[in-house]
Parts: C-alpha cells; sequence; structure tokens
C-alpha cells in the first residue's frame, strides 16, 4: 500500500530501514545481532523478496540500510563472545566498545572480519536483489576516536593518525564488492566529517561511494529555528551552507532525518507549528502558526532540494508534514504501538493542509523528472537581498525565486534571468492546491525585457507574495 504512494509521488528509490535482526526494537533496527537475518518483526524473507519485486515493477530503487560499523553487544543472540572471547570479531578491550552507541567496534584488519562482512554485502545484493546500500555509521569507522564531539577543521583532521587504515581499506573492499556484484549498485556513506574522497572511485584513492549524505544541512535548518525567528535568517548563510560541499563527490541532500522523526525530537512542521496542528490544520482554519509554519515547509523543502546535493532524500511522511513522531515498543513507553506507524490517511483528505504539502512534494518531485536539475551541477546565485528577505539564483535553465519576508509582498519586483527568453512560473508554493493563498495565479507568464541587471542582459518584473516561492523557466 506504501510502495505506489512513493511511486506516484515522483521519487525513484526506497531505503529500507531496520531489516537485519535486531533483539531491541528500540534501537530502530542499528544494533544488529544476526547480519544475514531479516528482522522477524516486520515478516518472513519471502515476503521481503516479494516486496522489492514489487518495489521493482513500480521503476523503484531498493537501497539497504547497512550496518557494518557496530554490532549489538548481546552475548546470547550475537557474535559477543562467540568462541568464548572477546576479540574473535571485535578489537578487545575498551578499543572494541562504543560508549556512545553501547556496542561493540569490529576489527576490520582480521581477514575473517572481512570475509564476514564482505560476503554480508554480497548476500543481501545477489539473495534479495536489493540496489543499493546505505552505509550506517561511516564517521564512527573511519576514526579512532570515532568522531564524537569533534569538529573537522583542516586536512590534518582527515588524514592525521586519527583515520583507522584498516577500516578505510575494508570501506574501499565493500565499495568494489558490491560494484562488481552489481555494476549499477548505488553504495551512500553516512559521514559528516566530510573527509575528502568519500565519494569518489577506489582508483583514484577514495573510498568508493556513489554519494555522500549531506548530514550538515537538516542539523542545520533545526540550528536555525531553534535559535532565530525566520525575519531574521541570513538569506547568504542558508544559501552558503547549502551549497557547502565539494562538487566533485555526489551528494544526498535532506532537510530533515529520520532521527528528527524519533520520539525525543521533533519534525520541522512539529518545531514550527506543534499543538496547533492538532486544531489548525484543515483549509478552513485561519492560524497565522500554521500559516507560517506551511509556508516555511515548502520553502526549506524547495532550498534543500534545488540546492544540497545531486540527489534528495525524505523520511516518510514528512513530505506532508506529518504531526508528532515515530516510537517503537519498549518498556518506557509501555509496550505501546501508538506511534510505530505513520498517518497516511491526514494526506489523502482534502479538507486539511497536509493534502497540500503532499501535493506540493509530488510537483516538487516533477521538476526534476522534466528538468533534470539535481544532476545539473550549473549553480549561479542571480541576487541576494537581506534587507528586503529576496533569494534568486538558477540552476540548470531554472530560476529560483525566493521571498522570505514575512509581510511584504512585492509586485514588479525585477530579477535578472540568465537567458533572453520569457519565463513562465512552473511552480509556486503560494497556489491553492499546495495550500497556499493563491495571492499570485499559477503559470504566470512573465515577459522578458532588455533591462540589464546583476551583470546580466536581460530581467523580468515578477510579483512574489511574502513568505512563498516560484520556480521560473524558460520559453523557446
Amino acid at each position: 500500500r506504501i510502495l505506489p504512494r512513493i511511486a506516484a509521488l515522483g521519487y525513484n528509490a526506497v531505503q529500507m530501514m531496520a531489516v537485519m535482526e535486531h533483539p531491541y526494537y528500540g534501537s530502530f533496527g542499528y544494533h544488529i545481532s544476526s547480519f544475514f537475518a531479516v528482522s522477524s518483526r516486520f515478516g518472513t524473507p519471502e515476503e521481503l523478496k516479494r516486496l522489492i519485486d514489487v518495489a521493482h515493477g513500480l521503476g523503484l530503487h531498493v537501497l539497504l540500510d547497512l550496518v557494518h560499523s557496530h554490532a549489538v553487544k548481546n552475548v546470547n543472540e550475537g557474535l559477543n563472545r562467540f568462541d568464548g572471547t572477546d576479540h574473535q570479531y571485535f578489537h578487545a578491550g575498551a578499543r572494541g566498545y562504543h560508549t556512545a552507541w553501547d556496542s561493540l567496534l569490529f576489527d576490520y584488519s582480521k581477514y575473517e572480519v572481512q570475509r564476514f562482512l564482505l560476503s554480508n554485502v554480497r548476500y543481501w545484493l545477489e539473495e534479495f536483489r536489493f540496489d543499493g546500500f546505505r552505509f550506517d555509521g561511516v564517521t564512527s569507522m573511519l576514526y579512532h576516536d570515532h568522531g564524537l564531539a569533534k569538529t573537522f577543521t583542516s586536512y590534518d583532521d582527515y588524514f592525521g593518525g586519527n583515520v583507522d587504515a584498516d577500516a578505510v581499506l575494508y570501506l574501499q573492499l565493500a565499495n568494489d564488492v558490491a560494484h562488481a556484484v552489481d555494476a549499477r549498485a548505488v553504495t551512500i556513506a553516512e559521514d559528516v566529517s566530510g573527509m575528502p574522497g568519500v565519494a569518489r572511485p577506489v582508483a583514484e584513492g577514495g573510498l568508493g561511494f556513489d554519494y555522500r549524505l549531506a548530514m550538515g544541512v537538516p542539523d542545520y535548518w533545526i540550528k536555525l529555528l531553534k535559535e532565530k525567528r525566520d525575519e531574521d535568517w541570513v538569506l547568504g548563510e542558508i544559501y552558503g551552507t547549502l551549497l557547502n560541499r565539494r562538487f566533485t563527490e555526489k551528494h544526498v541532500g535532506y532537510a530533515e532525518s529520520h532521527d528528527q522523526a524519533l520520539v525525543g525530537d521533533k519534525t520541522l512542521t512539529f518545531r514550527m507549528m506543534d499543538q496547533e496542528m492538532y486544531w489548525n490544520m484543515g483549509n478552513a482554519s485561519r492560524s497565522q502558526v500554521i500559516e507560517r509554519g506551511v509556508a516555511l515547509h515548502k520553502m526549506i523543502r524547495l532550498l534543500t532540494f534545488s540546492l544540497a546535493g545531486e540527489a534528495y532524500l525524505n523520511f516518510m511522511g514528512n513530505e506532508f508534514g506529518h504531526p508528532e513522531w515515530v516510537d517503537f515498543p519498549r518498556e518506557e513507553n509501555g509496550r505501546s504501538y501508538q506511534h510505530a506507524r505513520r498517518q497516511w490517511s491526514l494526506a489523502d483528505d482534502p479538507t486539511l493542509r497536509y493534502h497540500g504539502l503532499n501535493a506540493f512534494d509530488q510537483a516538487m518531485q516533477q521538476i526534476d523528472r522534466e528538468f533534470h536539475v539535481l544532476c545539473d551541477h550549473l549553480i549561479e546565485q542571480l541576487a541576494l537581498h537581506e534587507d528586503t528577505k529576496q533569494l534568486v539564483y538558477r540552476r540548470g535553465p531554472l530560476v529560483f525565486a525566493f521571498n522570505f519576508h514575512p509581510t511584504n509582498s512585492y509586485a514588479d519586483l525585477r530579477i535578472p534571468v540568465p537567458d533572453a527568453a520569457d519565463y513562465r512560473v512552473i511552480l509556486n508554493t503560494d497556489d491553492p492546491p499546495f495550500g497556499g493563498q493563491g495571492r499570485s495565479p499559477g503559470g504566470t507568464l512573465y515577459p522578458v525585457q532588455s533591462v540589464p541587471m546583476y551583470g546580466r542582459n536581460q530581467s523580468v518584473q515578477i510579483y512574489l507574495p511574502a513568505r512563498s516561492a516560484q520556480v521560473l523557466a524558460p520559453q523557446s
């Protein structure tokens, strides 16, 4: 029931979490005990194979969240003291224990550890026909101190004695094996350190990943929402942060991850609208908190989608601003399943704002399907006005215009455009079908004018309402 929703939105891949067997539900699938076993909580191995076949039939690639960075410390269920010692698969003593995760750390220098983990890579590709992996905890693997509470500020941090050379070699081998088994396999590194070469080929001395997660982006959005009113946001800082990456390595951009959706944290929508979401998400309701939150949710996601990477990731339900959190049965919540779900019915109800947010996400994905902007490296700033809260840039042939001012709308706003052509609005965050106020008509055509501006020979004049954004396409 969920896969058709994902395909209909325009996504082309699914990342599956918590597939490998883990004894504690509340670990969210990251304390693995049986690396070659499908978690019995969700079904049988044959049912997983059928799910992957259905996904493939819908044109979706399926990626496994692969946890080779650590293992559960349980003796009865896991590999701990499998031969009676603490060092058959793991480092002995303190080096083999991850203090932050309460789990055990593999000794990647041992051939049998390499054989065990590499065969695990091959197993999931061949036996279940997964299309690739998101490698969990790569930063922890790369450094002896696991990158804990560390700020990476110079190349010395990446290439000094703190780097675990055995882990580097293992990751290179794992990527070689994955791509040898399936040349089309996609591998993604969860690395927050920014080590150069993570997403470069092994033949160049890189680790061999196809992509790395742009992990600083969701952290930045949360920090911004916590510490500043949107009236005080510095647009140049936002633009620079979203582009702060090595363009010789492909990145997966995302505005929020599963971490924000889990119990104890808040998603972007819940952080901006909180308890108002329980009462005022109906289209007929008028709440300044909801109006602001819905508008910024779309603008934040459009900014991230168009600037933060060469691919885009969304955690299920966040596309329509799912309220509340995800939680699994555990002792602290009385073994409750109440929050171990997503309320898809919210997105299906046309009387609710969730429906509009869902429709916006679908329209945003369609931009990439039609114009292939995510693989276009041409990104240029066209205009930036901190005082009036306007940001305009291009990616590929498209122009993205944002007005973050909370109250001021701008009529006949002149902006430079890269091509001597008329421009049509192909996406407008303020359109009523997207939960907007409808202050500017969708599909508006802006005629090009031979008025130079900011180094461009031509410009157009647009109407850009407060807290809204438009995407413009040149008309041939």
